[in-house]
C-alpha cells in the first residue's frame, strides 16, 4: 500500500521539491445501473473503494505543465495558456481535460508540476481515470486557492468530460468519488441531477473486485439502445407512485410493455427490457441495504447480472464461471431464494471485472476455489479485497 512519504519522495525526485497539496481520490464500482441507464435518466447505485489515487501538485511560476505518472515512468508537458488534446495516453488527457474544465470556466492558473500515483491500474475498470479527474480538480482547487464551489466543481468535471475529451458526462462517477463517505453507498438519481448517500451495513460481509483478465471488447454498439425514440417508448411506460425512490416505477405490466415495445425489434426489446427490469433492482437493493436486509440486497443483484448476461448481452464464459463459484458458497445450493452471497459483471463492453460480497469467512474458501481459472482459461486473474472508502480529499503532508 502506497504511503504518504511515498508520492512525496516521488515528486521530489522528479521536481526537486516537495509538493504544496497532495489529494487520495477512491476508486469505484457500480453496485448496478451503469449501462445506459443515466440516459434514460434512471438511478445508478455506486460505492467508492479504497483503489485510491494520489494527485500531488506545486504550482510553477510560469506556464509550463510537467506531468509524472509514477507506476509507468512517463512524463509528459503542456502549457496552460495552450491546452489541447492531442493523440496521448488517456492519463494524460484525462489531467489536461481538468485544466480545460477550470479554464474554461473562468479561472486563472499557471503551469504547475504534477505527479500521479496509483498502485491499480487504470485497465482494471475501477474507475481509476475517473479518481485521477476528480483527484486533479481538487488538487489544482486547493494548490491555487481558487474560490470554487462544489457546484462549479461538477462543472468543472462536465467541462472536462463533455467539451475536452468528447465523452459522456456521468454524474455517478463524479458524485461518488468526490463526495462519498466511508463504508456508504451513493444512489445517484439522472432525472433530478441529484445524490443520496446511504450508510452500508452488513458488517460480517467482505466486498471483492476481481480483474478477470480478459481483455474488454464490444459484441454490440450499446449507442443503438440510446435512441430518442427509445426514450420515448420508456417515458410512456413510467408512472407516478408515492412512496417510493425518485417518485415513479416503471409499469412492468406484461400487456402495456409488449403493446409499447411492439415497435421495436426483438434484439431492441430485450435490451429495453433490461433497462426496466434493472431499475426495479435498484429500487430492491437500496431498500435490502437501508433495512439491513442482506437477501433482498443479494437477490437484486443476482438478479441484475442474469439480466445483464441474458438480456444485455455484456457478459462472458470466465466472468460466469467465476460468479458460479461465488454461486458455490451457498450453504443449500437446492434452495437459493435467500442467498447469503452475491456478485455481478461491472466496467463497460463485455469481459474485465466482476465485484463479489462474500461472508467474511468464506474469502479464503473463495480465492481457493478460483485456483483453476487460470488452468481453464489461460489467465491470472486480480483480486482487491475493497472496503468502502472516503471521497476525494486532501491529505497532510509531513
Amino acid at each position: 500500500m502506497a504511503s504518504i512519504k511515498d508520492v512525496c519522495e516521488e515528486h521530489r525526485k522528479e521536481y526537486g521539491g516537495p509538493p504544496k497539496v497532495m489529494v487520495s481520490a477512491p476508486g469505484r464500482f457500480h453496485i448496478m445501473g451503469e449501462r445506459s441507464c443515466w440516459f434514460f435518466k434512471d438511478k445508478t447505485l455506486s460505492m467508492a473503494v479504497n483503489l485510491n489515487v494520489f494527485v500531488a501538485i506545486s504550482p510553477r511560476e510560469d506556464n509550463s505543465v510537467k506531468l509524472f505518472y509514477v507506476q509507468r515512468d512517463e512524463r509528459r508537458k503542456a502549457d496552460i495558456s495552450n491546452v489541447k488534446l492531442k493523440k496521448e495516453e488517456h492519463w494524460v488527457n484525462s489531467l489536461k481535460a481538468v485544466l480545460y474544465g477550470f479554464l474554461s470556466i473562468g479561472f486563472k492558473l499557471s503551469g504547475m508540476d504534477v505527479t500521479v500515483y496509483s498502485e491499480t491500474p487504470p485497465s482494471s475498470g475501477f474507475g481509476i481515470y475517473s479518481a485521477m479527474k476528480a483527484g486533479t480538480a481538487l488538487a489544482v482547487k486547493k494548490a491555487f486557492r481558487l474560490n470554487c464551489s462544489d457546484a462549479q466543481l461538477l462543472q468543472v468535471m462536465e467541462k472536462a468530460n463533455r467539451n475536452f475529451l468528447r465523452t459522456d458526462n456521468l454524474i455517478a462517477d463524479n458524485f461518488t468519488i468526490l463526495f462519498s463517505e466511508p463504508n456508504s453507498v451513493i444512489l445517484t438519481d439522472y432525472s433530478k441531477q441529484t445524490y443520496e448517500m446511504i450508510p452500508l451495513g452488513f458488517e460480517n460481509y467482505k466486498i471483492i473486485l476481481t480483474d478477470a483478465g480478459v481483455p474488454r471488447y464490444e459484441s454490440w454498439k450499446e449507442e443503438s439502445v440510446r435512441e430518442m425514440e427509445n426514450a420515448l417508448l420508456l417515458g410512456d411506460l413510467k408512472d407516478r407512485k408515492r412512496g417510493v425512490l425518485g417518485g415513479w416505477v416503471y409499469n412492468t405490466n406484461p400487456t402495456e410493455m409488449n403493446l409499447e415495445l411492439s415497435v421495436v425489434s426483438e434484439d431492441m426489446r430485450r435490451k429495453l427490457l433490461y433497462i426496466i427490469y434493472e431499475h426495479g433492482c435498484i429500487l430492491d437493493a437500496v431498500d435490502g441495504i437501508k433495512k439491513g436486509k442482506f437477501t433482498k440486497f443479494a437477490r437484486a443483484v443476482n438478479k441484475s447480472h442474469s439480466l445483464l448476461r441474458e438480456n444485455y448481452n455484456v457478459s462472458c464464459p470466465e466472468i460466469d464461471w467465476i460468479l458460479k463459484r461465488v454461486g458455490e458458497l451457498e450453504p443449500n445450493l437446492q434452495d437459493i431464494r435467500e442467498p447469503v452471497t452475491c456478485g455481478r459483471t461491472i466496467g463497460n463492453g463485455v469481459g474485465g471485472c466482476l465485484y463479489a460480497f462474500v461472508r467474511s469467512g468464506d474469502v479464503e474458501t473463495y480465492k481457493k476455489n478460483l485456483s483453476g481459472y487460470t488452468r481453464i482459461f489461460g489467465l491470472e486473474p486480480l483480486m482487491y479485497e475493497v472496503k468502502g472508502a472516503k471521497g476525494a480529499h486532501s491529505v497532510r503532508i509531513s
